[in-house]
Parts: C-alpha cells; structure tokens; sequence
C-alpha cells in the first residue's frame, strides 16, 4: 500500500477536551475518538496539532494523549503526532518519546515565535529528520509561526528520505500547493501534498493535494469525502454543492476576527457530535451569545441541528 492510502484523504485534527480549571479530559478524549471511528468521518488522526492546542499543552500533557490516541484507536486506523515545538531541541525530544509509544509518522510545524531563516528551518527539519526513524510530514502556517515554509526550502527537504509531505496552509498564498509540487518533483515524485485549510478545499484539489488535514472534518466528514469522490468523477458542480456547507461553517467559526476558530468550533462539535469537548484554554476567549447565534444558523442551514 502507498503512503497516499495509507493515510487517506481526509487527516483529522483531534481537538483537545478540558474539563474543571482547563484539565485535559482524557477520557472525553477516547469517546471523541471513538465517535468519529464509529461514524467514518476521518482516514486518520493528527494528535496535539493546531486543532488540539498544542501551544497550550504542556510536553507531558501531549505525551498522555498521544498514548490515550495509540490505546483507543487501537489500531484501526493511522495516528499522526503533531510533534512540532519552538525549539529544535524540545521537537527532537518529542518526537523520540511519540515513536517509543509506537507512533511512525510526525507532524512537525515550523518552529515558532523565533521566526527563522529558511536556512535555519532546513536546519531545524534535517535534524528532526535525523533524530528518529519517523517519516516526518512538514507543516505550514506562518499566520501562527511568523514565516513562510517557502517552496524552495521543501523541495530542498523532499531529497531528506524519511521527510515525505508537506501540510500546507499558506493562507496568503492561495498557489503554494502547485509552488510546492512542482519543487519536489525531482527530489520525491511520490512526495504528500495536503491542503490545511478547510475553505481552501476545492481550489487546492485543483492544484493537486492529496487530502487535507481537516478541522471541520469533526463535523463535515463524510461531506468532505463527498467532496473528493464527487471531483474524481468529475462532477464538479457536485462537489461545489458539498463544499458550500463547510465553507459557511468555517466562516461562522472565523467571526469576530478569531484566527484560531477552536473556541467556536468546541461548542459546534458539542452540539453535533453530543461529546462534551469544554471551552477552550485561556488565552482563548469563550464563544459569545451572539457568535453562538451565528454558528448555529450555520449548522441548521447545514442540517446538523
């Protein structure tokens, strides 16, 4: 089987559960997973990436539910840890401790608030890279890390063997998929390419990503499929229509401003899903009446309520 599917289309980003003064659920988080294994609304799992806060948790925290992950899946289908810290040294760490609890393959997002140069981000991923046995997916997202995974520097990556994909959410750059694409080719034909942001979805199946690592997916799983298998058939008007449900729901989630959408997206998956996920840790504020107002039009238009 090749890496395309083994780990599917449609990569979830689990969101992280709290309970009383912001303490992480961890049996919350097993019934989520379970949730979602039992509906099929995911190909794999993505453990303490953006989604999860793994800003907010603590390097033994990430560790407890990278092992509650491994337990409860239990197999049935591919765990991916998130991985990725501001410092190379606390990366390498984890990501030794994520592949001696059984883990095989890292996301690792570019190193943060420090905002590298690409020769310091080559850097940083080669020696991740060299750390471990771990195929090692790389991550994009300078709205949060401050700088841009440039499309030479991957390509530069892609000849590292155990490096095999590339998360991309650009954001201000609605092409890097394609940029990134066509800098790997020489390197690795076979390299990953995914798009990480759900409103992106359609235009970045055009340019060619894999699969996408979806947020949304909580909710819009078997919609985002829908999505794919639709476009593969060329019924492009089809999946124009799947698409519209999850574009509104991911602009109900970015009101007000909210560039991480968790604390809207929590109480989205409450109400859906039935699994209570809490608020969000501080420093995220807790969503409002009014945007809770906005983001239930959106689920009842959607036929989620």
């Amino acid at each position: 089987m090749n890496l395309r599917e083994t780990y599917g289309k449609i990569l979830l980003p689990l969101v992280t559960p709290y309970g009383e003064n912001e303490e992480i659920d961890y049996g919350r988080y097993a019934e989520l997973i379970e949730y979602l294994i039992q509906n099929d609304l995911c190909d794999s799992f993505i453990v303490t990436g953006t989604t999860g806060e793994a800003s907010l948790c603590t390097f033994d925290e990430r560790v407890r539910l990278m092992e509650t992950a491994v337990k409860t899946v239990a197999g049935r289908k591919p765990v991916i840890a998130g991985t990725g810290c501001a410092s190379t040294k606390e990366t390498v760490a984890l990501t030794r401790r994520a592949e001696a609890l059984g883990i095989d393959t890292m996301l690792v997002v570019c190193p943060f608030y420090n905002k590298p140069t690409q020769e310091g981000i080559y850097r940083h991923y080669r020696a991740v890279a060299e750390s471990t046995r771990a195929k090692i997916i790389l991550y994009n997202i300078p709205i949060f890390v401050g700088v841009n995974l440039e499309a030479e520097t991957v390509g530069r990556l892609a000849a590292i063997p155990n490096i095999i994909g590339v998360k991309d959410e650009a954001g201000v750059n609605p092409t890097q998929v394609t940029d990134y694409f066509l800098a790997t080719q020489s390197a690795d034909p076979d390299f990953l390419i995914y798009n990480g942001d759900d409103v992106m979805l359609l235009p970045t199946i055009v340019q060619g990503a894999m699969g996408i690592v979806s947020g949304g997916a909580h909710i819009f799983g078997h919609e985002i499929r829908a999505i794919f298998e639709a476009f593969a058939k060329g019924e492009n008007e089809k999946a124009r229509e799947c698409f519209l449900p999850l574009y509104r729901f991911c602009k109900a989630c970015g009101q007000n401003g909210r560039i991480l959408p968790n604390s809207i997206m929590r109480p989205a998956i409450e109400l859906v899903t039935g699994v209570r996920v809490g608020p969000a840790r501080g420093p995220l504020a807790p969503i409002t009446d009014a945007e809770l107002a906005v983001l239930k039009d959106a689920l009842h238009k959607a036929g989620k309520l």
